[in-house]
């Protein structure tokens, strides 16, 4: 058995990708379906394309609540303090921060967790350390 992808739908395809962007990913394939009325698009972090991010976007309004959109993807980062920095800095939302040094979550334009993971930890780092979580993850 071998992992593929993950898939989750959005209800802005554009935002979701800058927000993908900012964490490293990039469009590996895309498929547009006129018959189904939607786009796929699959991202992956450089170096690691079998590790894959489906972005599904129905083309007709629709609401993704009650888990239709999932719950969380997780990614290994490099440095978890500066990952967290680059978002914090583009305008996302950190919603607990990496206080540990080692986990953090920030969320999508459509409200998906991403768990962002320190291989291993690094020292405490302020502002981090006494940063109050933004919400639930």
């Amino acid at each position: 058995m071998k992992y593929l992808h993950t898939m989750i739908r959005v209800s802005d395809p554009d935002a979701t990708m800058r927000f993908f962007e900012l964490l490293g990913l990039r469009e590996v394939k895309r498929m547009e379906s006129e018959a189904g009325r939607f786009t796929l698009i699959y991202l992956a972090a450089p170096g690691d394309e079998d590790a894959q991010v489906e972005l599904t976007h129905n083309w007709d309004p629709e609401e993704y609540g009650g888990g239709r959109n999932f719950g969380h993807i997780a990614y290994r980062v490099d440095d978890i303090y500066a990952t967290c920095q680059r978002l914090m800095d583009a305008g996302v939302t950190i919603n607990r921060p990496p206080r540990d040094g080692h986990m953090a979550f920030v969320r999508t334009p459509d409200g998906i967790s991403i768990e962002l993971l320190q291989d291993g930890r690094l020292p405490p780092r302020e502002p981090w350390a006494s940063m109050p979580n933004s919400g639930s993850w």
